[in-house]
């Protein structure tokens, strides 16, 4: 065989190198960049953009900047109202950040001309919400150390604050009033009040109301600003892709992030990215024909997600159909729904909240809370665009009127299609501009639910248990339904044979974008919490647990049982369960039993049925009966727990345990009081509630 020369070589390898280019065009080079589109590549698409405050400002000719920290998106809601509302009524140049992308030891370098704002809810006991961890521990840190080496540092900062709480917690509102002190004491300047919303009064959107009109008047006068008449300027543009279909496969219709598009999703898993989680098995707890309880196994062995007893797992749902026909026939949509659009941002800084191009349909079932209360902010925005003038008037009146707008819409829990159908008397609402829709309704949320396995017995299987929402309301024509359980209970009766679903009369797309959730498939993450077994499995512990409160308590208890047959010891397990009727909605009755069979005396549930005699009885009621058991384990360091409802159950529940003390102690109730508040801070009381 005749050897290769070095010309030979070379004209071969320019062969081989111009077939491969031939063949990987428009694959790994000479793409060409769809202009209008947004991928959403996941959580870690952030590569490339300054993290430092001052530059961001300068370089987007910024002059106001609102921080959030959000959970559920209400404070991320929140901020982009601040923002549109600065600008629109004051000329400020405004910019919403997440508080985890910024680094904060240039604070001191931010010019006293420009005005920083910081939304913040309150997580769980006191805590910083996921995206807000960073910013607290640096600000409120013993060891500050700012850039610029000023005396005071934060002498030329001013701010302003608006936290998200729930008196129901001991640690109201701690976000805000903490770092509101820790700026103030580095030497910023607040203008106006540090507000706070009351989640557990049901008064968040009133006490915000209440509180930025004062804050406007302040930082009017603080930073010399002309107010004008607010005229609506749209954040995004809105073009129709007449050469896309929805089939296209660079159409998104409903997939959360590129890599799903493409459909090969990977991790990390989490608020950015969800697992499509196969659904092992699901059945019904509850034995009466009115009510839904459900009991589903998420499988999530083929991510790298885990968990531990204890945690939460967040089912990011999708709208009902019959929701999304009516929201798009309000707004003149319907025969537009699956027209291809792109969103595009019309200023550097505002973000498209959700990848496109895609369709009418997929932003409203898979991205918009359109099922939600509405503001009455946003109600008054509206106000302009009314088909015709009574409309207007009544928008008008609902926007400006705090008790007939209570009167007329919250209290019958109705959502901006319904009420805009009611206010119009069935008239299309086509002058909307889509761009408002795409501000004013808030972005759709994974719902969170307490993990209700055991990581030790499963740790590839999540157990959900959850109680279907669905209430009848006074005034309305039909029963108000929770977005995710019905979801859930679509999916779980999809998987136990009913070849289409449709619980309650709602139907779902359960099979998901492209059919890809293969209607067993459920989109999830993990979030991680305090809510926790001592290490010490020996340690004696309380549960108080009524209804789907018992969740976290059934993962305790079967913790406990497999460390029990892997040869560990364990304290004494005293769970407080409580529900209408034994034989109605008594959850997982056989499960306590096998526990008693393997725990013996050190397992004992105690039971309080509402509805099943002469008198209601209730957890409260039960813990007080076992006051002077519950003294005595809490002499051995006892660690006390309690999941349900904040605003009734867990309050008083923390009351009864103050009177408990106080009379087995012999001390006075202000002296139990403290001892209750030490154990809190000590995390031997530890609470996982929900309004």
């Amino acid at each position: 065989m005749a050897e290769l020369d070095t010309l030979d070589i070379i004209v071969l390898a320019a062969i081989l190198l111009g077939t491969a280019a031939y063949f990987t065009k428009g694959k790994l080079w000479g793409v060409t960049k769809d202009p209008y589109a947004s991928s959403f590549a996941g959580a870690n698409g952030k590569a490339g953009k300054t993290r430092n405050i001052v530059e961001k400002l300068e370089e987007s000719g910024k002059n106001c900047i609102i921080f959030y920290g959000s959970q559920t998106g209400t404070a991320e809601d929140y901020a982009s109202r601040l923002a549109k509302e600065g600008k629109s009524r004051f000329g400020l140049e405004t910019m919403v950040a997440d508080l985890e992308e910024f680094d904060y030891d240039n604070l001191d370098a931010i010019p006293n001309d420009k005005v920083v704002m910081f939304v913040l809810a309150t997580y769980g006991e006191g805590e910083p919400t996921d995206n807000a961890v960073d910013f607290y521990e640096f600000v409120t840190g013993e060891d500050v150390s700012f850039n610029e080496g000023n005396d005071p540092p934060l002498n030329n900062l001013n701010f302003v604050a608006f936290g998200l709480g729930n008196n129901t917690y001991e640690h109201y509102n701690s976000m805000v009033r903490n770092v509101t002190k820790a700026l103030e004491k580095h030497g910023a300047h607040r203008i106006g009040e540090a507000g706070e919303g009351d989640d557990g009064a049901g008064t968040m959107e009133e006490d915000f109301l209440a509180w930025k009109d004062p804050m406007w008047k302040a930082l009017q006068e603080k930073m010399g600003l002309d107010e004008r008449e607010a005229v609506y300027e749209p954040i995004f543009g809105i073009v129709e892709r007449e050469t896309l279909t929805k089939d296209s496969p660079e159409v998104y219709v409903g997939e959360p992030n590129k890599m799903h598009l493409d459909g090969t999703p990977k991790g990390p898993f989490n608020a950015h990215n969800p697992y499509i989680a196969p659904i092992a098995k699901s059945y019904e707890l509850f034995s009466v024909k009115d009510r839904n309880c459900l009991h589903m196994e998420v499988d999530i062995s083929g991510s790298n997600l885990t968990y531990q007893t204890g945690d939460h797992i967040a089912v990011w749902p999708t709208n009902p159909g019959e929701e999304v026909d009516h929201f798009l026939t309000t707004f003149g949509l319907a025969d537009k729904r699956h027209q291809v659009i792109s969103v595009k941002a019309l200023e550097p800084t505002a973000k498209v909240p959700f990848p496109t191009p895609t369709t009418f349909d997929a932003i409203v079932r898979y991205h918009m809370e359109i099922c939600a209360p509405v503001s009455r902010q946003f109600i008054a925005t509206l106000a302009a665009f009314a088909p015709d003038e009574e409309s207007k008037a009544e928008m008008t009146k609902l926007g400006g009127d705090k008790d007939y707008f209570h009167q007329k819409i919250n209290v019958h829990h109705l959502n901006i299609a319904r009420i805009l159908k009611s206010v119009s008397k069935g008239q299309p609402w086509t002058n909307v501009p889509f761009s408002a829709l795409i501000e004013g309704v808030t972005k759709l949320q994974p719902r969170y639910y307490s993990i209700s396995s055991s990581s030790l017995e499963q740790p590839k299987m999540i157990s959900i248990t959850a109680v279907v929402e669905r209430q009848t309301i006074p005034g309305r024509d039909d029963p108000f339904h929770g977005v995710a359980t019905n979801y859930l209970l679509a999916l779980k009766e999809k998987q136990n044979g009913e070849p289409n679903p449709t619980p309650f009369g709602l139907s779902y797309e359960i099979t998901g974008p492209r059919n890809r959730y293969d209607g067993v498939h459920v989109p999830v993450h993990v979030r991680h919490s305090n809510f926790k077994l001592p290490s010490d499995p020996t340690k004696p512990i309380i549960m108080i647990g009524p209804g789907t409160g018992v969740a976290p308590f059934r993962g305790f208890v079967r913790e406990r049982v497999n460390q029990v047959k892997n040869g560990e010891t364990v304290g004494k397990t005293i769970l407080f369960f409580g529900c209408r009727k034994r034989t109605e909605d008594f959850l997982y009755d056989k499960e306590w039993q096998e526990a008693k069979e393997v725990l013996g005396d050190n397992f004992e549930l105690v039971l309080a049925f509402s509805r099943d005699g002469p008198k209601k009885i209730y957890v409260q009621q039960r813990l007080q009966e076992r006051a002077e058991d519950i003294n005595a384990l809490l002499e051995k360091k006892a660690y006390f727990y309690v999941c349900g409802d904040a605003a009734n159950m867990a309050r008083e529940v923390n009351l009864v345990l103050g009177k408990i003390l106080s009379e087995q102690r012999g001390i006075p109730e202000t002296k139990a009081e403290e001892i209750v508040k030490n154990m809190r801070a000590a995390n031997q009381y530890q609470e996982d509630v929900w309004s």
